[in-house]
């Protein structure tokens, strides 16, 4: 529960490009394992557990475990993946220069929705516009140019 970076991000990535249909519960954390075996659930972004498999992984968050885990090789979602990164890891700020933007965005989300649930909803078009954002920057890079 009480999701902000990673926790927005993970379902993005997952609706979008991994499973349409995917339900997330949001749980306070010591309550997680036990909610995840009697749901047969996939646990993630618990770095207090390290059984959990969609974890941070050394400075990496979750996202990136993901895009790893489930072999999304597009190289605008591994972007994507340091700008969350950034926004979501206390320390890596400079992974991405977007990163202090979707964090400070992330917080007032937080600050101003309800629910878990609402803040997916209200934050899910955030990461597509960042997505566009991303690719058109690729494209941009590939051309020889950043304008």
């Amino acid at each position: 529960q009480n999701v902000k970076v990673d926790r927005v991000a993970c379902p993005w990535l997952i609706k979008s490009f991994i499973d349409p249909q995917a339900e997330f519960v949001f749980v306070r954390e010591d309550e997680l394992l036990e909610k995840a075996r009697l749901e047969d659930a996939t646990p993630s972004d618990a770095t207090r557990f390290p059984e959990v498999r969609l974890n941070h992984r050394g400075e990496r968050c979750t996202f990136e475990a993901i895009l790893e885990d489930y072999g999304l090789n597009n190289p605008a979602l591994h972007r994507l993946g340091l700008i969350v990164r950034g926004a979501d890891v206390q320390g890596q700020e400079q992974a991405a220069p977007e990163s202090l933007g979707l964090r400070a965005i992330a917080q007032g989300f937080a600050l101003s929705a309800g629910t878990d649930e609402e803040q997916l909803a209200y934050e899910f078009p955030i990461y597509d516009a960042l997505l566009a954002y991303v690719r058109e920057q690729l494209r941009a890079e590939s051309r020889g140019s950043t304008g």
